[in-house]
This record gives structure tokens, C-alpha cells and sequence, in this order.
């Protein structure tokens, strides 16, 4: 086998195994949000999180980090401040921006469906031979290692 055969060879299991990670982990994700059955949108609910890892933030920077417009932000913003589940303050160094950061009920909200989600996923996790959880165990440094470049680069679900 020469080097060109090689690297094709090397192209078409690395697509293979890309291919079959992004549709597990896309019906994973998908079925997570379906059997949750949460009341919160899954944009609000990215929101809520990405303020309760980075807030207090400003609006832009909030839609800067979901890959979202500012007037479709505001929209969202304003659904969640109409539920109560953040709070909007005067930015220190901006008399005329806001922080957005969230409230006791907002993190309760969003703690509650945390917790869900997780039990979810153990409870599909409890349906696996010991060795499949163990191989999955011993994967998730690399799929996390695969996060570590867009931490704070914008995200489309």
C-alpha cells in the first residue's frame, strides 16, 4: 500500500468515524430534549446556560456567543425576562448597556432541567454492558478535548 492509499484510507475511517460520532450525538441530544419535555425553549435554555457560565453579560456578547442576531437575542432575553429568570442591571462601565445575569428563579429553572437531562442520560447510561460504559468512560477526554478550541467561539445547536 503506498502513502497516497494510506492517507485515503486514513480520510475515509476519519470521515466514517465523524459521521457516525455527529448522528450518535445528534439523536443523543435530540432524544435528551424530547423525553425531557422541559417549558424552555432550547435557545432560552442555551441562554440561561451560557449566562450562568459566563454572566453577567451584555446583550451582544450574549448573542456573540450563541451565533444569534441582537434582535433575536432581545426577543429571547425578553421571554426569559418575562418568566423571571434574569435580571437586567446597569453596566458599571457603560452607563447606557445592561448586564444580563440570572435570577434565584432562573438558576432553580435551570438546575431543575440539569438534573433532568442528567438522570436521562444515566438512565440510558444504566442500560449498557459494564464494558460499553467503561469504553465510554474512557472516551470522554478526547470528546471533551474535541470542545476545547470553541469555548468561547459561537455555537449552533
Amino acid at each position: 500500500m503506498t502513502a497516497d492509499n494510506a492517507a485515503g484510507v486514513d480520510d475515509d475511517l476519519l470521515t466514517e468515524e465523524a459521521t457516525r460520532l455527529r448522528l450518535a450525538v445528534g439523536r443523543l441530544h435530540r432524544r435528551i430534549r424530547i423525553d425531557g419535555r422541559e417549558s424552555v425553549p432550547p435557545l432560552q435554555l442555551s441562554a440561561l446556560s451560557m449566562i450562568n457560565l459566563h454572566g453577567p453579560l451584555r446583550l451582544s456578547e450574549l448573542a456573540r456567543r450563541e451565533a444569534v442576531t441582537a434582535p433575536t437575542m432581545s426577543r429571547v432575553l425578553g421571554a426569559l425576562d418575562e418568566r423571571g429568570f434574569v435580571v437586567r442591571t446597569p453596566d458599571p462601565q457603560d452607563a447606557r448597556g445592561v448586564l444580563i445575569t440570572l435570577s434565584d428563579k432562573g438558576r432553580a429553572e435551570l438546575d431543575t432541567i440539569v438534573r433532568h437531562r442528567t438522570a436521562l442520560v444515566a438512565r440510558r447510561l444504566s442500560r449498557l454492558a459494564p464494558d460499553q460504559r467503561a469504553a465510554i468512560r474512557a472516551a470522554l477526554p478526547a470528546i471533551e478535548h474535541l470542545l476545547d478550541d470553541d469555548e468561547d467561539s459561537p455555537r449552533r445547536g
